[in-house]
């Protein structure tokens, strides 16, 4: 099916690693003009190699820390001074650092996920939305987690992750009449296969027993339906069947995860 993305305007925040990478090189394949906002500079080349040669119309990086003040109109800002619009973006940036709920005491590490989870999301969509809204058009995904609904090792993360949830769906009901979509992906457990898909910084650097906590992969499947980890590819198709006003304009305000059967909501 055409999804319709062809020379669309897309921003994809973290599009530089896993997730957030296959994203990215979805919409290149749909011949979309792409921007990748990252912190990681080298990293973020290498994708827009890969996206160019994978079919992008255009490709730009901004590397810089969303977190920090007015990135994100800078971001934002990039884009409409190259292509004159935005009709696109994917909130993707997050972070996590799992521990034990009564462990994870420091403020530091809390102010970070928050900040990383949530507060890029609500500066970036702030940033958009009147550019969307003067144009009569827009579609915005929120990258948000199973976490949002309770995990274990995950409380700091997973309450950032819930407030991505509502920020999504109360801009669906604030802007729906201005012809803006708003829409949640929640994605199922994706391990990197390769380090060409993470950067130096990223997290998945520390292997997967760390980031889940001692579990390796075939504990993780026996708690999946289906029985299979998922891919980038797989959170990239939600993402871009989100994304078009072709195959998805009616629908705004939902949440689907994208898990194997790991999460139901």
């Amino acid at each position: 099916m055409d999804l319709g993305l062809k020379d669309a305007v897309v921003v994809v925040t973290g599009g530089a690693s896993n997730i957030g990478r296959a994203i990215a090189l979805g919409f290149a394949a749909e011949g979309a003009n792409l921007l990748i906002a990252d912190i990681d500079g080298p990293q973020s080349s290498r994708v827009a190699d890969e996206a160019r040669n994978a079919g992008a119309q255009d490709v730009a990086t901004h590397i810089g820390d969303l977190v920090a003040d007015s990135q994100a109109e800078e971001v934002v800002g990039a884009a409409i001074d190259r292509w004159g619009r935005v009709d696109v973006l994917v909130n993707n940036v997050g972070w996590a650092q799992p521990t034990k709920f009564l462990n994870d005491t420091d403020r530091g590490v809390w102010q970070r996920t928050v900040d990383l989870n949530l507060f890029t999301t609500i500066a970036m969509t702030q940033a958009v939305l009147p550019r969307m809204k003067d144009a009569g058009e827009g579609s915005i995904v929120f990258i948000a987690s199973d976490a949002a609904d309770g995990q274990a090792r995950h409380g700091i993360y997973g309450a950032a992750k819930a407030g991505v949830v509502a920020l999504a769906r109360t801009v669906a009901r604030e802007h729906g009449r201005h012809g803006i979509r708003s829409n949640v992906v929640c994605p199922g457990f994706v391990i990197p296969q390769s380090e060409v898909e993470i950067g130096e910084g990223s997290l998945w650097r520390a292997g997967v027993q760390e980031v889940f906590g001692g579990a390796d992969e075939s504990d993780l499947l026996r708690t999946i339906p289906l029985g299979r980890l998922t891919s980038g590819q797989d959170i990239a198709d939600a993402v871009l069947w989100f994304s078009s006003a072709r195959a998805a304009r009616q629908v705004t305000g939902q949440l689907v995860s994208v898990s194997g059967g790991f999460w139901m909501p």
